[in-house]
């Protein structure tokens, strides 16, 4: 039997690199992890995989700093980051520096969430795959496969606004 932690007390914390177009010259990098030139998207998000902010850099800043600027964009923002109190993060975010920021900083509990060392192949991770999942839902709009926008804040805007759509169309 899972917990059920309410939506405005935790949240999901991951990031992706996209391929940008050939005409995008601000801010793009080279993600040596994935080996992709582009852009990267750090976004958090509560328990129901709705969009609490993103933060879209080039794709050469290493996760933990992106990380840093986003959860800082999530904390200003009273409203959403009042009552949270645990991250659930991958991996890719471990380090006691990190940790002790977000503890330092934000007064929050961070989780990091690791894959069992014995599996192989795909499994799914407990608390893991919502932000997995909202960056599937994303991927359904066709101008968010790959990066087209000039400016990153752009980019940021037309997530929220993809996030917009998904939200009005399980309404209607």
């Amino acid at each position: 039997m899972s917990k059920a932690y309410p939506s405005n007390l935790t949240q999901d914390q991951d990031s992706q690199s996209v391929k940008s177009a050939a005409t995008v010259s601000q801010q793009v990098g080279f993600d040596a992890g994935k080996k992709i030139k582009g852009r990267k998207r750090f976004m958090t998000v509560d328990t129901l995989g709705l969009v609490l902010r993103v933060l879209v850099t080039g794709a050469n800043v290493c996760k933990r700093e992106g990380s840093k600027k986003v959860l800082k964009r999530v904390k200003q923002s009273r409203t959403q980051g009042c009552r949270l109190t645990i991250i659930w993060v991958d991996g890719g975010f471990n380090g006691e520096p990190f940790m002790q920021w977000v503890m330092d900083f934000c007064r929050w509990i961070v989780q990091v969430v690791l894959r069992p060392e014995q599996t192989k192949g795909f499994v799914l991770l407990k608390k893991r795959w919502v932000v997995e999942r909202t960056f599937g839902w994303l991927m359904g709009c066709r101008r968010l496969v790959r990066d087209y926008e000039l400016l990153p804040e752009t980019s940021q805007t037309f997530i929220y606004v993809a996030m917009i759509r998904i939200m009005v169309r399980r309404l209607a």
